[in-house]
């Protein structure tokens, strides 16, 4: 049997011992033939389960140290009743409410520039990732399927939107931006920088710490079955047309979108290393157990550091200049969205206005349907560290949204409060998840605002019946809560989905149906991108290309796989929950 994964991908001869770990409470798989009853079952239930991972998911194979992809069996549908019991036939009853789609943490890489840290990949495995060069490919890829899908699964309606909740980008560097808002807007994009007729990066620098796919010596990676690959890089950087999205698409700020690498307060220290023609391409070990203890725990010297080490550090590579390195603030970030030439399916600015832009504030509401409100927060601290938090003000804006849309609510000691007469569903949307917004550090800009954690932001949304779901991503991993198990009527179900730079490269879609019985049902699938799953060391096209972007990320030998793949309970999911003001 295959050792590629602790217990989620299925074969043949390994669905016995996976279906028992496909196992939630009352649901549980014990033999092969149980699982394909449940897979059937699952079928019979949706409206259609083509080009998601209810019909087949990517599947490890062979048995040497570098595992091959293949088409797997589809996962089965989990009905979780943490909240609320699903009552028989309401599958005849159901009425859509929502349909639409998340995408989170793309990462789209500009792997050439001189302010990354490849070098500390054994210590932080988000450093350097042997797919990186293969990003925007990747996202366009998984823009293909969500444009190949007709609807939401369970209750076949049309998608309205797409959300992209943060790190859209690897480093906020302007060049990124515009691959982000080309893949999602359609467009020519040259996925390249500095000298774009050849790769001036770390996977050709002839150090073993790297792979280097062209070359024919054996570095590290090779040694644990990595191919050779002749164009591979040069293939990498050509120039592609993206489809772009053919739905309405919005963006929420994560912190690689706000700060250097997503850990470094971005205080203008570095930006004429971003845009100048020194990369670092390795330092000794010392110097990188030191620089990533700063990254992990004092962000503002591993800036200082950073830059002493570009200047006097280890192996440095001259590489053509690009000013398109720059990186951009939040306020550049808003104004980019509001490019007419980034319009696409709309709408204008995806979220964003000429106000965001004069003063900052990256959160909005937006609808999501008729009756269902979005709402999208900015968890970034502008002060460093990868983890977030929210600013006294947007606390309180998010308090009084959620009021001005709600009849009743709750006030700090549980008692009711009878506001308006609108009772909109609410999902809030952000890149951080209620476990990392710990990062109190004062905000620089408004260094005498309190910071607020995700414990106090999970306390508010639990005032708010008619708040149903958070949904968010940062940790790069599937994992589905349930809040509120002791008051059912002021509970939520926060959803967050991994990444599609690492395996599993999932994007989700989320359906909002009404039972007819006083219950809502949240159905959450998991979807890959369009690519093929087999690949072939000889296909460069783009369609090989977004194929080994998906094998690489599975054989990171610093990432760990199984643990951002999540549970059965954290991939297709129906979850049950009580409707507002019932």
């Amino acid at each position: 049997m295959p050792a590629y994964s602790r217990r989620h991908f299925l074969t043949g001869t390994a669905a016995a011992a996976a279906a028992t770990a496909l196992s939630l409470g009352s649901s549980r798989f014990a033999s092969a033939a149980a699982l394909d009853r449940a897979v059937a079952a699952t079928a019979a239930r949706a409206v259609r389960t083509t080009g998601t991972t209810l019909e087949q998911a990517a599947m490890a194979t062979g048995s040497g140290p570098y595992k091959r992809l293949q088409a797997g069996p589809g996962w089965p549908l989990v009905v979780r009743t943490d909240l609320a019991q699903a009552a028989a036939a309401r599958d005849g009853r159901r009425t859509a409410l929502a349909s639409f789609v998340q995408f989170t943490d793309l990462h789209l890489a500009d792997t050439e520039s001189p302010v990354r840290f490849e070098y500390l990949a054994r210590y932080l495995d988000s450093a350097h990732r042997p797919q990186e060069a293969l990003t925007v490919r990747g996202a366009s890829s998984l823009v293909e399927r969500v444009n190949s899908l007709s609807g939401g699964p369970f209750t076949g309606s049309p998608f309205s939107l797409v959300m992209a909740t943060g790190d859209n980008t690897d480093n906020h560097e302007q060049i990124e931006l515009d691959w982000y808002l080309t893949v999602m807007s359609g467009g020519a994009i040259t996925p390249n920088s500095g000298d774009t007729r050849r790769y001036e990066g770390v996977q050709n620098s002839g150090s073993a710490l790297y792979w280097n796919p062209e070359a024919s010596f054996q570095d590290s990676y090779k040694a644990k079955g990595f191919p050779g690959i002749p164009g591979f890089l040069s293939a990498a950087g050509r120039s592609f047309n993206a489809p772009g999205l053919r739905t309405p698409w919005y963006s929420t700020i994560g912190n690689h979108d706000d700060s250097i690498e997503g850990t470094l307060p971005d205080l203008g220290l570095l930006h004429s290393l971003y845009t100048g023609d020194r990369k670092l391409e390795g330092i000794d070990d010392t110097e990188a157990a030191k620089l990533a203890d700063a990254l992990r725990n004092d962000p503002a010297s591993a800036v200082l550091h950073l830059a002493k080490l570009l200047k006097s550090g280890g192996p440095v590579r001259h590489v053509t200049p690009d000013p398109r390195r720059a990186p951009f603030t939040p306020a550049e970030f808003a104004k980019a969205h509001l490019d007419p030439a980034r319009t696409g399916p709309g709408p204008v600015g995806h979220g964003f206005t000429d106000s965001a832009v004069d003063s900052g504030r990256l959160y909005y509401t937006f609808p999501v349907s008729d009756g269902v409100l979005g709402i999208s927060l900015d968890t970034t601290n502008p002060a460093g560290w990868a983890d977030g938090s929210l600013g006294t003000a947007q606390l309180k804006w998010l308090e009084s949204v959620l009021q001005s849309r709600s009849s009743r609510w709750y006030d700090a000691d549980g008692r009711v409060v009878r506001g308006g007469q609108s009772d909109e569903l609410v999902v809030i949307f952000s890149h951080h998840t209620s476990t990392t917004m710990g990062n109190l550090l004062p905000d620089p800009h408004h260094p005498f605002e309190k910071r607020h954690d995700g414990n106090e932001l999970v306390a508010l949304l639990q005032r708010y019946p008619n708040v149903v779901a958070w949904v968010n991503g940062h940790t790069h991993e599937n994992q589905i809560l349930a809040h509120g198990h002791a008051t059912p009527e002021r509970a939520f179900w926060e959803i967050n989905t991994a990444s599609h730079v690492d395996f599993p490269q999932h994007a989700r879609i989320i359906e909002i149906a009404d039972n007819g019985d006083g219950t809502l049902s949240l159905f959450t699938t998991l979807v890959e991108s369009a690519a093929p799953y087999t690949t072939d060391f000889g296909d460069t096209s783009d369609a090989g290309l977004a194929a080994l972007y998906r094998e690489l990320s599975f054989n990171d030998p610093y990432a760990v796989p199984a643990k951002k793949l999540g549970a059965a309970a954290d991939h297709n999911t129906e979850l049950l929950l009580a409707r507002p003001g019932r």
